[in-house]
């Protein structure tokens, strides 16, 4: 089969060359292979981003080699050492967690094989390892959820239980890092309980029934990480006889549809917008990298911030 491809290649080459054609150009039209390696399935969020990716890469004409890691590192490794084997034109991936990638990393530039990383950075000094990345800001994000809560919550002590992404992962260290920023020297707000849900809607809702057991202060704001655990988080609430919305104001991140049917029914006060759309943007920078162009050391998203009373104006315009 192989012997096959080789010839049929070498014949396309030769009469590229006869037509006056540089190899070049042939190159360009050889069919791109991508490497992909999903973190999973954990979320709204995590299931559209997939999809924009595999329609993405359909609608480039970029042949996809896709592999979900179902949430463990190891998984991903062996995924993204695979791809290597394979060789692929290039290899993408999110990351699980932050640290742990340098070994892998080093063996897909020593294979040539450019490296971009999608939604997640990893903690690694040599940045080289990887060609750009390209997402949400993570840090901002944790920001504007904090900002919205000193503006919109006032009065008072303001006692917040926290429900953390997965362990070690970018968003999960830098949500929490840019809302403390915000309520840092403001000692009426307060977080009293902080605890990882991994980013799941069923461990949300285990961890604030929890909270909610635990906790003998009043709990008064749940920031949570993502939608996904809050909206488990509020059926917590419910079956604890409180309103959520408005006995435990709600601050999430990520902006899914559920989050806004939430908002539309006075659940949850606002959601910060994290677009997991990043297919066409990954395509254009696969092709770019390929075509041998130069691309940005680090390409972030657009996002914005929607309360509550945006909800249901914005919501038909939502595609995940």
């Amino acid at each position: 089969m192989m012997n096959r491809r080789r010839a049929a290649l070498t014949s396309t080459a030769a009469l590229a060359l006869a037509a006056g054609l540089p190899l070049s150009v042939l190159a360009q039209q050889k069919k791109i292979v991508l490497g992909f390696s999903q973190i999973g399935a954990e979320s709204e969020w995590r299931t559209a981003n997939t999809e924009s990716i595999k329609q993405a890469a359909k609608d480039a004409g970029i042949e996809l080699k896709f592999s979900d890691a179902q949430q463990k590192q190891e998984n991903q490794i062996k995924a993204i050492r695979s791809f290597i084997a394979q060789k692929v034109d290039v290899i993408a991936f999110s990351p699980v967690v932050e640290s742990g990638w340098g070994t892998v990393l080093r063996e897909a530039k020593a294979a040539k094989i450019p490296v971009i990383l999608t939604d997640r950075a990893v903690n690694e000094k040599d940045d080289s390892l990887w060609v750009t990345f390209m997402g949400s800001d993570f840090l901002e994000e944790g920001r504007k959820a904090g900002r919205w809560l000193v503006d919109n919550v006032k009065g008072g002590e303001v006692n917040i239980v926290e429900l953390q992404g997965t362990v070690g992962s970018a968003p999960a260290i830098d949500r929490k890092k840019g809302f403390e920023e915000v309520i840092k020297g403001k000692p009426q707000y307060k977080i009293v309980r902080s605890q990882t849900g991994d980013f799941t809607r069923a461990k949300g809702k285990e961890v604030m029934q929890a909270f909610l057991k635990a906790d003998p202060k009043k709990i008064n704001v749940l920031y949570a990480h993502n939608d996904d655990m809050a909206i488990g988080a509020i059926q917590a609430i419910e079956e604890a006889g409180l309103k959520p919305g408005q006995d435990i104001k709600i601050v999430s991140i990520d902006a899914v549809k559920g989050a806004f049917e939430a908002m539309m029914a006075g659940k949850l006060n606002v959601s910060v917008e994290c677009s997991p759309l990043l297919g066409p943007q990954l395509m254009k920078a696969v092709q770019d990298v390929v075509a041998g162009k130069t691309v940005p050391k680090r390409i972030v998203t657009e996002e914005t911030v929607f309360p509550m009373e945006s909800a249901a104006k914005e919501f038909p315009k939502r595609k995940y």
